[in-house]
């Protein structure tokens, strides 16, 4: 019997990681979960975070995390709990409603935290895990 170990994912469509960590990570087969990685909203193409506010970047930050997810063949429809950090709580209700857009249907169970300060200047960065079907 061979078991396989947790492996690293790494796609072209998502931004690069800037430190020393996965994009992703995927369990064992059998159980089949997907960590992600905090996703902020850079632009893959341009390395830099999208103008416009908070509402933008969750966008952005949602597209990246759906990009990492396709590379294990899962999708934000798979995800079984995020965690948002924000830079500002008072960005609340404008994160929100542009992750609302994401997850139409029987979101995600979700974690909204403060963050002192997000990478790049960031306003929101969020991170998911994911299931397989059948995991």
């Amino acid at each position: 019997m061979t078991i396989e170990g947790p492996r690293s994912i790494l796609v072209s469509g998502a931004p690069r990681p800037i430190g020393a960590y996965s994009q992703a990570v995927v369990t064992a087969p059998g159980a089949r979960l997907v960590f992600t990685a905090g996703q902020i909203g850079l632009d893959p193409k341009t390395g830099e975070v999208v103008p416009g506010g908070v509402g933008e970047e969750t966008g952005q930050a949602l597209r990246n995390v759906a990009a990492v997810l396709a590379g294990a063949s899962l999708s934000l429809a798979d995800v079984v709990k995020a965690t948002v950090f924000l830079a500002d709580m008072g960005d609340f209700q404008a994160m929100n409603e542009v992750y609302g857009r994401h997850f139409p249907e029987s979101p995600p169970a979700r974690s909204t935290i403060a963050a002192a300060g997000l990478p790049r200047g960031a306003r929101v960065e969020i991170e998911v895990v994911a299931a397989a079907p059948g995991a």
